[in-house]
């Protein structure tokens, strides 16, 4: 218990500096070591979402205060991702079908991570619609699977044109805070659990790691290396929750 706390606490926060600095909680990063750990889905889910809440509001105030962030932009999809994230959150579903999902977000996540991330110029209002029906169903994917949907709301900023790297960082942080504070909720008016006592001793690690990074991030500062070798931890364990 004790090497794997320290492994938690070791590597959680370098996951929270690495992803806060693109305004990002973490949760992807969090539930692949967690995985590939083995602890149990009815725990990866409460500290996932717990630590979001923690990394993502720090990064919020500071992409805020360093000037980045586009509340036209960030309206149409917190409106509709909240409730269904409430909802995903209240939903537990069957292990296989919560190892699936999870592969697939673990993945797809590796992925965006692992390519270069897209920096462009020019931005465009979204359709408003659209941004509507796409929060609501990252809002309601993120309850699911605990995570605040930063890992699909970024790459879908940034590749459609309606915000720069930093500008999606910005408006990614509050989404992701918002959705894991209503993931939270629904999964506490569910769950037969108590809440894991572990994240206590997890909570100032990614506090400090999540401070530091998007401090650094919303003045600028560029992904490192290192991603690359957390994009291959995330789909190792992808690919081992979808054959599991």
């Amino acid at each position: 218990m004790e090497a794997t706390l320290f492994i938690l606490i070791a590597t959680f926060f370098m996951i929270a500096m690495l992803y806060s600095v693109t305004g990002h909680g973490g949760a992807s990063a969090y539930i692949g070591v967690m995985v590939l750990l083995g602890m149990a889905p009815q725990e990866i889910k409460p500290i996932a979402l717990s630590l979001n809440v923690i990394v993502s509001f720090v990064a919020t105030l500071h992409f805020y205060s360093a000037g980045h962030f586009r509340r036209t932009l960030f309206l149409p999809f917190i409106l509709s991702s909240v409730p269904l994230a409430l909802l995903g959150g209240y939903i537990q579903l069957p292990t296989q079908w919560f190892n699936w999902l999870m592969g697939f977000a673990l993945i797809f996540s590796a992925l965006r991570i692992g390519i270069k991330p897209v920096h462009g110029a020019v931005e465009h209002a979204p359709n408003l619609a659209f941004a509507l029906i796409a929060g609501a169903a990252i809002g309601l994917i993120s309850g699911l699977i605990g995570v605040g949907g930063g890992i699909f709301l970024t790459p879908l900023l940034l590749l459609l044109g309606w915000a720069n790297a930093r500008h999606a960082a910005a408006v990614s942080a509050p989404f992701i805070l918002l959705n894991s504070i209503a993931g939270l909720i629904g999964f506490s008016a569910k769950a037969t659990h108590a809440f894991p006592e572990i994240i206590i001793w997890l909570a100032l690690p990614v506090l400090i790691g999540g401070f530091l990074g998007s401090r650094l991030g919303s003045r600028s500062l560029a992904m490192s290396s290192i991603a690359r070798v957390l994009s291959v931890v995330l789909l190792l364990a992808g690919v081992k929750l979808l054959y599991v």
